[in-house]
């Protein structure tokens, strides 16, 4: 028999357990019985109307003291309506009678309201039960449906394993804000708490987007006040280089993640750690996370998120998860990751000897190590070249920055009154589309017949072509003449044969395996580019002036959404720069290899095919501008060129049919990759200024600072 003291220990510690609420059903059903409104609830609370919708859709539990307050509540409100009896004062009105076939339409029709909705929505049963979770504030809920009134378009089904989402964005109180609203109850007080509460507890994470790939790895947002409550530092100080920022290794933090056997990345812990273990089987185990008071959300990428509430940080970064990939870094990083996201190394398969399964080249990939480009396609710094001597020149693909001579300018184009600027639309991913890309290692050729269709660096004599004085040359970022053999990428040398002049190569880098490896990126980031422009009200189907009316307003629709449109652009842009990181750091010395060299997406040549086939479109655009309209441009700055012209709109000088469609070969306004957008209009008197002082109109046209230097 159990002693007396042992009793009423067990009953003690019951007492001193956390209070226990009722089904969030039944608070729903409570409140609504007593007659007392969600907003009139949240009042009495001292709480916000839509904490006290999470409570009663199980998305997020009271604290300590409002739990208390809540329970006491709601055990008045039960004792008297308990469940089996009528509601003295009827909350609704009495429910309509519906055919039996109606009933579906009916409970979630769009006059039904989110209330509604969710008490009326039936219990449902899972065909196949998820697998067993530890308990957490959002999970530990009974199941029951909480229908919303019916979309449009129906939402992408989850993923069962991540039922809260990408990622969360944790504040300083221990709330976990999740993308879609919903709120989580982290307990963590310290960094290795956090990451086991994160793979264990928090549900979130992200389904692979290659059925041969991996899933993404959850990631947890901290704000200043969840760093400092963590043990973390508000900011780092005391670095040259923001992407030097990192806790040393002493640090209280650091050794606490190292003493629970996990690890740190080779980048350590700065604002984008990853803390990791060994995989188990096919569960990875690895959480990222991003510091908000270390930059990890650099201003120019994310536009104004760093300043938002936590529940708008995950909610902006929830939508970048959704079209683009779980944040990994920086955007650069982001778009890198993508590309390998997409196109994974590897793919399993049977070997043929034994008949067990294997891992396996995965066809149309770079597969899982490093390449060494030719010489003509590294760096001057890189060990290929300088292990050889190599002296030959170097590909020289780069974005267009060219100043047309002021003395090409007619007195006709002076007394224009404007100068507008043109900016094409992710103007590398739209040169990205349909382009084949060399796969396997370069070999080496000499006096070989030039082929358009296969990727490579030919070295080519195109001093002899002259070009209109007053369009760049194609085959220069500067727009020069060149003047003599250069090292070209396959776009550019194609260009010069299709305005039917002779190449003939003396020697080339030519790769025998090829393929689209960015087709599937070009694809999720175009969709993800015009969508979220359609979010803010730029259509494909306006007219062009309704084109440039919406686009004068896009920006001020949804600042959450303006900031997931420049991430977009970002990620695309700083991907195509990071096949060709340069080594980083005062202390590094030429000829050694740095840390982006082992990666298999160190590929310059994919980065010179991008530019090179980009520069090659826009000269195409002006060439045939120039035809169709006598007009030439007065600068270009790789996306972004200005003419000249009678109004200050785009219309003014843009080619039209006589059925006023655009005329095509030319510059079009539209919002997807490669059409154009108004990129500002100043004087003409304004361009013709910084052009007499070697400045570039088109860097400075948007904001029309003239003092602005070229190296900024």
């Amino acid at each position: 028999m159990p002693s007396e003291e042992e009793l009423f220990a067990n009953i003690d510690a019951l007492l001193e357990e956390e209070p226990q609420l009722p089904p969030p059903a039944e608070r729903a059903r409570l409140r609504e019985a007593a007659g007392i409104t969600q907003a009139r609830l949240a009042v009495a609370l001292k709480t916000s109307t839509q904490t006290v919708k999470n409570y009663e859709n199980g998305r997020s539990e009271p604290k300590s003291p409002r739990l208390e307050a809540y329970q006491r509540l709601l055990k008045g409100w039960a004792a008297k309506y308990p469940a089996d009896s009528a509601p003295a004062t009827p909350a609704t009105p009495a429910p309509v009678v519906v055919p039996q076939q109606e009933a579906s339409e009916a409970s979630a029709g769009p006059a039904a309201g989110p209330e509604q909705a969710e008490a009326a929505a039936p219990v449902h049963t899972p065909a196949a039960p998820a697998p067993p979770r530890p308990p957490s504030r959002a999970t530990a809920r009974p199941e029951t449906s909480s229908r919303r009134p019916a979309k449009k378009a129906a939402a992408p089904v989850a993923d069962p394993r991540f039922p809260h989402g990408p990622l969360a964005v944790l504040d300083g109180d221990g709330s976990a804000y999740g993308a879609e609203g919903i709120v989580l109850d982290c307990p963590a007080t310290t960094v290795v708490e956090l990451v086991q509460w994160t793979l264990r507890e928090s549900g979130l994470g992200a389904p692979k987007l290659n059925r041969h790939g991996k899933d993404s790895d959850p990631l947890i947002v901290l704000t200043a006040a969840a760093a400092v409550q963590l043990g973390l530092p508000e900011r780092l100080e005391g670095h040259e280089q923001r992407r030097s920022l990192r806790l040393p290794d002493d640090h209280p933090v650091v050794k606490q993640v190292a003493k629970a056997k996990w690890q740190l990345t080779q980048r350590g812990f700065g604002p984008w750690p990853r803390i990791y273990r060994k995989a188990e089987g096919r569960e990875r185990q690895c959480v990222q996370l991003a510091i908000l008071p270390w930059d990890a959300l650099d201003e120019r990428s994310w536009p104004g998120v760093s300043e938002m509430a936590p529940a708008d940080v995950a909610r902006t970064l929830g939508l970048y998860a959704q079209r683009v990939i779980t944040p990994r870094g920086s955007t650069a990083v982001s778009g890198l990751e993508l590309m390998t996201a997409l196109r994974p190394p590897t793919k399993p398969e049977r070997d043929a000897e034994t008949g067990n399964w294997i891992s396996g080249h995965n066809p149309g990939s770079l597969g899982t190590e490093p390449m060494d480009p030719a010489p003509p396609e590294a760096t001057a710094e890189h060990p290929v070249v300088v292990r050889s001597g190599w002296t030959g020149g170097f590909l020289n693909e780069e974005a267009y920055q060219w100043v047309r001579p002021v003395d090409t300018l007619s007195d006709g184009e002076c007394l224009l009154p404007h100068a507008v600027g043109l900016d094409l639309n992710t103007a590398f991913l739209a040169a990205a589309a349909r382009l084949v890309v060399g796969l396997s290692a370069p070999d080496h050729f000499h006096n070989v017949k030039f082929n358009p269709k296969i990727p490579g660096s030919w070295l080519v004599d195109l001093s002899h072509i002259e070009l209109d004085p007053r369009l760049p040359s194609p085959f220069t970022p500067d727009g020069s003449r060149p003047t003599g053999p250069a090292w070209y990428q396959t776009h550019t040398v194609a260009y010069a044969q299709e305005l039917g002049h002779n190449v003939a190569p003396l020697e080339a880098y030519l790769r025998r395996e090829t393929g689209a490896y960015l087709d599937p990126w070009h694809d999720r980031l175009k969709n993800a580019y015009v969508d979220t422009l359609s979010d803010l009200g730029v259509t494909k189907g306006l007219s062009d002036v309704e084109f440039l009316a919406a686009m004068e307003q896009h920006k001020q629709a949804d600042p959450a959404l303006a900031a997931v449109l420049t991430a977009i652009k970002a990620t695309i842009k700083g991907g195509v720069g990071k096949l060709r990181e340069r080594p980083q750091g005062r202390h590094y010395k030429e000829g050694e290899r740095w840390p982006a060299l082992e990666r298999p997406t160190w590929r310059p040549d994919i980065r010179a095919a991008v530019i090179s086939k980009a520069r090659v479109n826009m000269h195409r655009k002006l060439r045939n501008m120039a035809t169709m309209t006598g007009l030439y441009p007065l600068a270009v700055l790789s996306d972004c060129v200005v003419y000249p012209s009678p109004g200050s709109s785009p219309l003014d000088f843009l080619p039209y049919a006589a059925s006023g469609k655009p005329q095509p070969g030319g510059f079009r306004l539209g919002p997807t990759p490669g059409l154009a957008k108004p990129e500002g209009v100043q004087p003409m008197l304004w361009a013709v200024d910084l052009m007499e002082k070697g400045l570039n109109p088109a860097r400075h046209i948007k904001g029309g600072d003239a003092v602005l230097d070229e190296g900024e």
